[in-house]
């Protein structure tokens, strides 16, 4: 019997539905902005809120859409609240959720050009931009992908793929890394199946790479048979927000015959500030760059560019047979032909939304104002005796630490855990922690364009009335 899917996409149902939920979102975004009795994360223990949605999910009663969003919302942590100082998670832009609709709704998927025509030729553009700024020429490539570490595998499996001893056993293969580096390049190296011995983690000084120690690695390497392929360096370091000298790391790449990636997901757009561009120095030199737009190119996640100084190096890699779908030519709109993923999303969209609605200058503006913000908060550190910084940001990755006088490391480290913990359940801020050789420091990273110099005061003032109510 002829069933009647009409009534599921309905037009004007969805046409209500999206008006309600768009109202919905400004009316939340305009709570968030104002800060009037509204905590940074409703926190409610994982069970709890397990136990919630599964009642939830089985209460056949409850169907309203606007009842779910509002609960959802309700119970979320609020990435445009002032006072989220976490974790490297942008607040999206309105014009970039909106166009992210439009994705979802197209549902263009890209393996081939004729699913996604439009967004195929507008991906190809904005890497062309993106290959420009980072000073390649027209015989650079890439495509937007998944996120970071998804990024991270696809550059390191084209490194390998493209190494001249690339036939190699994995056993014989090896690879190096800042010991700082983000943890999904230590899994990438698992997945192409090196052994634990043969990714290499590189020793750091103030969380860089000592490149003076590189020679006597590889010749280390060497006498142990191990070929190394790649070096990733960081652009900047999760933890810390530290750049590594990539001029002086490309010099060693280049002498010796190894692919240069930097995985620049967080720190990379600091080459469209002049102020702060000095920072990248030396990245034109790499052989493949990720770059995540999520973090801090005010863009949902997850979007992220992997790009190649030569176009031609991932197709060596992904070059497989499906006679359903893919031919065996070297076409550039064939976006399968070249990338792990084969249903992909248009995710080029919004990014090249965001660029004709605010202009290019916006990714200046908002780098520029968040670093300048973190060198502020760190000079509010360094003039109050009560905390201490780890080391001097170089991005808007801050860490720090409370202290007092006379207690060890392992009471402090107690104490700045607990006080991270009873910040994040008031609700009163959002901040994350790390640790950094062996002592915990609390760490913020500055992705909110509305926090200021005074909501950085008001989060000393709140540790350090938590911390004297813990300490009696």
């Amino acid at each position: 019997m002829q069933q009647d899917f009409k009534k599921y996409y309905n037009p004007e149902d969805f046409r209500e539905q999206g008006h309600k939920l768009v109202d919905h979102l400004a009316d939340y975004l305009h709570a968030c902005l104002d800060l009037e009795d509204f905590p940074v994360l409703p926190w409610k223990d994982p069970e709890e809120q397990y136990q919630y949605w599964k009642e939830y999910f089985e209460d056949d009663k409850v169907k309203n859409p606007e009842h779910f969003y509002t609960d959802v919302l309700k119970q979320s942590i609020h990435v445009h609240h002032p006072r989220y100082i976490g974790h490297q998670v942008v607040p999206p832009l309105p014009q970039a959720a909106l166009t992210e609709l439009l994705e979802a709704f197209s549902n263009n998927s890209m393996a081939v050009y004729e699913m996604g025509p439009a967004a195929t030729a507008i991906e190809r553009v904005l890497i062309e931009w993106m290959a420009l700024q980072f000073g390649w020429g027209k015989e650079s490539g890439g495509f937007i992908t998944s996120g970071g570490s998804l990024g991270n595998l696809t550059a390191l499996l084209t490194a390998r793929q493209n190494h001249p001893k690339a036939k190699l056993p994995s056993e014989k293969l090896a690879m190096m890394l800042s010991s700082e580096s983000h943890y999904s390049n230590d899994r990438a190296g698992k997945i192409m199946g090196l052994s634990p011995e043969n990714i290499m983690f590189l020793p750091v000084k103030k969380h860089r790479i000592l490149v003076d120690k590189l020679p006597s690695l590889l010749k280390q390497a060497d006498s142990e048979g191990k070929s190394v392929f790649a070096l990733t360096a960081n652009a900047c370091s999760t933890s810390t927000g530290i750049y590594d000298p990539l001029d002086e790391i490309a010099a060693f790449c280049k002498e010796n015959n190894i692919w240069m990636h930097v995985d620049a997901a967080h720190g990379g757009p600091a080459i469209f500030s002049k102020k702060y561009r000095y920072l990248l120095q030396g990245i034109e030199r790499a052989d493949s760059i990720v770059i995540d737009f999520h973090k801090m190119m005010l863009t949902p996640a997850l979007t992220t560019a992997v790009l190649f100084k030569d176009g031609k190096t991932p197709y060596k890699t992904f070059q497989q047979q499906a006679a359903y779908l893919l031919s065996r030519e070297k076409e550039w709109f064939d976006i399968a032909k070249r990338s792990i993923e084969c249903t992909k999303k248009p995710m080029a969209l919004k990014v090249f939304m965001m660029i004709k609605t605010y202009g290019k200058e916006l990714f200046k503006e908002y780098i520029e104002y968040t670093y300048d913000l973190a060198r502020e908060f760190a000079d509010m550190i360094k003039n109050n005796k009560n905390f201490e910084l780890a080391t001097e940001p170089e991005s808007n990755i801050v860490c720090f630490r409370l202290i007092d006088q006379g207690k060890c490391d392992d009471k402090l480290n107690s104490l700045n855990s607990k006080l991270r913990e009873q910040i994040v359940r008031s609700g009163k801020f959002y901040i994350v922690q790390t640790d950094i050789g062996g002592k915990i420091y609390l760490r913020i990273t500055i992705m909110n364009p509305f926090t200021n110099k005074k909501s950085l005061l008001l989060l000393l003032a709140v540790l350090q009335d938590a911390s004297e109510v813990s300490l009696k």
